[in-house]
């Protein structure tokens, strides 16, 4: 940690948070207005799975415009992201050294690929299971509600696209000195139990196959946070030997 950054009084960093929350919500704000124009084809994409919009119906007066503002609220949410992950981030570093902002910058691109990789997998993957699931576990024909499908699709998207995003948040913490790879090493057996629990949460079913699908992705991305981790400490040593 810099000395300057040390001596600053604790007004002056929540000044600075401020700050920071305040340009996240400005470009939250931008990302809204610019998702607004592509609701309705981001709607097409998320109801492929089921068929079209064609397949789903509402029952309330308000129901379609509720829906259309959650959309453009999580898709504002979505494209603001890189910038309000560059905001906390650049909070966050004022504190590092000049070696240590370097590393945690360069990492934000990962975390845009990270998120996408998780929606993808979300979208492909967890998304036709879950819904094959809750359709096939009864001999009934299911009339799926537009509100409740456009919650479930977003909700499962979003939350396993921010899961994905495990390995870039050890190597920050790493960074930071929170944790190292020996710490991540000893404590896999936690971490299977946390993601088991996690998967628990986010999955849609309760069953223990698409409880599967999504521990074992998680599982390799823990692995994954430990190579980074140690990718991330290696630096420091070498800054101590000189």
């Amino acid at each position: 940690m810099d000395e300057e950054t040390e001596k600053l009084p604790i007004v002056t960093h929540l000044d600075e948070l401020r700050k920071t929350l305040l340009w996240s919500l400005v470009g939250l704000l931008a990302g809204v207005i610019v998702a607004v124009f592509f609701v309705n084809p981001v709607l097409a994409f998320l109801t492929r799975p089921i068929g079209g919009m064609q397949n789903l119906y509402a029952i309330e007066v308000t129901e379609t415009m509720s829906v259309y503002m959650r959309v453009a609220l999580l898709g504002g949410l979505i494209i603001a992201l890189p910038w309000i992950t560059y905001q906390l981030l650049s909070f966050v570093g004022k504190g590092l050294k000049i070696n240590e902002r370097k590393g945690i910058f360069i990492a934000l691109p990962f975390a845009v690929l990270l998120f996408i990789a998780g929606v993808a997998f979300a979208y492909f993957v967890m998304l036709p299971t879950s819904l094959a699931f809750f359709q096939e576990i009864l001999d009934v024909t299911t009339s799926i509600r537009l509100k409740s499908y456009i919650g479930f699709a977003t909700n499962l998207l979003f939350w396993i696209g921010i899961s994905f995003q495990l390995p870039l948040i050890f190597f920050v913490l790493t960074k930071v000195g929170l944790v190292n790879p020996k710490m991540l090493l000893k404590g896999w057996r936690v971490a299977i139990i946390l993601i088991a629990v996690l998967a628990a949460v986010i999955t849609p079913t309760g069953d223990p196959i698409n409880m599967l699908i999504f521990m074992l992705p998680l599982s390799v991305l823990y692995l994954l946070s430990i190579l980074l981790s140690a990718l991330a400490v290696k630096p420091a040593k070498t800054e101590g030997k000189e």
